[in-house]
């Protein structure tokens, strides 16, 4: 049986009770996050280091089923049956529903040629501007809530009409100051404020898959 959105959340916070303090602001990021995905929206990841790869770690969350089957709606079902009779059965049997998400780390032709032409600093802030819409989400990762390319972009993201949530450790930074939901794990060792985190982003992947695709 698959559980509801509800009792993921009430599991979570009794296994880990250390982060019982970040429940209102996670809360707060999936109402967000919830929301923009119903209204036909996507998430933009961004993060250095090990946060980078967090970011990709998301999205390979977010794009595919995690913990329960998203199969395709009958609409779209039909219209690749429509379209295409014979291989459009299969696809429909593999395909799987998606939310979508796009990590700003991933695209290294484009990080090298922004990191070259306007410095390391604008990497993310260029893909926010050029990828992102009003009523996306930027969710941006920093342990130290410092770095400066994921400022320049939640700045950017903010300009342009972009909801943006901020992931870092336990003391107050730039980036919660700028960011509409800061959830801040109860660390400050950077390894230790990784780990804290990929807890809280398999939760919200989790949640946000219950949410959207429970219901099936």
């Amino acid at each position: 049986m698959m559980l509801g959105s509800k009792e993921l959340s009430d599991q979570f916070f009794q296994r880990h009770a250390d982060l019982r303090g970040c429940r209102q602001s996670i809360q707060a990021a999936l109402t967000i996050l919830v929301d923009a995905f119903r209204s036909g929206n996507k998430v933009l990841i961004c993060g250095n280091g090990g946060s980078a790869a967090d970011a990709e770690h998301i999205v390979g969350e977010l794009m595919k089923g995690f913990r329960m089957p998203r199969p395709l709606s009958d609409r779209s079902a039909s219209e690749l049956a429509e379209r295409f009779p014979k291989e459009g059965v299969l696809l429909a049997e593999k395909l799987q529903g998606a939310l979508p998400a796009i990590s700003l780390v991933s695209q290294s032709s484009l990080c090298s040629a922004i990191s070259n032409d306007s410095g390391a600093e604008m990497v993310f802030a260029q893909q926010v501007y050029g990828y992102g819409a009003g009523g996306d989400v930027l969710l941006a990762l920093s342990t130290s809530g410092k770095a400066k390319n994921v400022l320049y972009a939640a700045r950017t993201a903010a300009a342009f009409g972009l909801k943006t949530i901020g992931l870092t450790g336990k003391a107050d930074s730039p980036l919660s100051e700028l960011c509409d939901v800061t959830i801040r794990v109860p660390a400050e060792d950077t390894a230790e404020v990784q780990e804290q985190h990929t807890k809280v982003y398999h939760h919200i992947c989790a949640v946000l898959e219950a949410e959207l695709y429970g219901g099936q």
